[in-house]
């Protein structure tokens, strides 16, 4: 006697709907959200009672950044530009800036990392410079180049090359002496090594390293564009010069997000290449 299975339904397999409050995310979500309106409201109010005297209220500066983030591009002079034309001016800036940093910084770690006599005759350099503030070369940069826009430029390289250097020459020095000894093995030459064994291994730390000098890249230059004219830092000095506080907020609220974007480009790559060594 032939004996006939009974294939249950799919929804007998599927498995429970989680519920909405158990979701990490939109509970994250929601704290986001919720914290937000909390904050928004404590300005807004202490503003409007006087507890934080002469602060712009939460509503006033929100009409702002609408107004500015609609009204981007209009160019009424050099010291009256849309915030959008000095965005792109900072970020210019800062592309150029940390391009080279970058072009400088990881040949020279993967070279420190995999000699140890370059590492001793370098590490004086390193320790010595690094430690010093970005804006202590500004006068420099401004006496010996005579120019606002590649004293800009300088200041984003000479403060944004160090992490990139050090992480990059922190993770070639440390991959496994076995994938070394594998390819040596197999007969690899050194410049086939180097680049199919040790930059692949170490470039987590040197995404590391690019992600940290892009975040200190983007802090440098509105600190430097106070005295150089023109970009986000300039804006906000213009606007201190106008004692028109909610303006200098705006940039600030920009400045914060355009940061956030550009550091969350950089984790999304980290997480692809950690996604592919696993």
């Amino acid at each position: 006697m032939a004996v006939t299975s009974k294939r249950l339904p799919k929804s007998a397999y599927a498995r429970p709907k989680e519920s909405i409050w158990k979701n990490e995310n939109f509970l994250a979500f929601a704290l986001f959200i919720a914290s937000l309106i909390v904050f928004l409201g404590g300005w807004e109010i202490s503003a409007r009672i006087g507890i934080l005297a002469n602060m712009p209220t939460a509503s006033l500066t929100l009409k702002e950044l609408w107004w500015w983030t609609t009204n981007p591009f209009f160019d009424n002079g050099p010291n009256d530009l849309g915030i959008g034309w000095n965005l792109l001016i900072s970020l210019r800036r800062v592309a150029i800036g940390y391009l080279a940093a970058s072009c400088v910084a990881v040949p020279l770690g993967i070279l420190i990392g995999i000699s140890p006599i370059a590492r001793k005759g370098f590490n004086p350099f390193i320790q010595l410079l690094k430690p010093v503030s970005p804006l202590a070369w500004l006068p420099l940069g401004l006496y010996v180049l005579r120019d606002s826009e590649q004293t800009g430029v300088f200041i984003i390289f000479i403060s944004s090359i160090w992490p990139t250097l050090i992480n990059t020459s922190f993770g070639v020095a440390n991959v496994s002496k076995e994938y070394l000894d594998v390819a040596k093995t197999l007969g690899a030459s050194s410049f086939r090594t180097i680049f199919k064994v040790i930059i692949p291994a170490a470039l987590p730390n040197i995404l590391s390293g690019l992600r940290i000098s892009m975040g200190i890249a983007w802090l440098v230059i509105v600190a430097a564009e106070m005295l150089l004219g023109t970009g986000l830092g300039y804006f906000i000095w213009n606007e201190w010069n106008n004692l028109y506080i909610p303006n200098i907020l705006v940039a600030i609220l920009i400045i914060g997000l355009v940061g956030l974007i550009l550091d969350s480009c950089f984790a999304a790559v980290e997480k692809f290449v950690a996604f592919g060594r696993k």
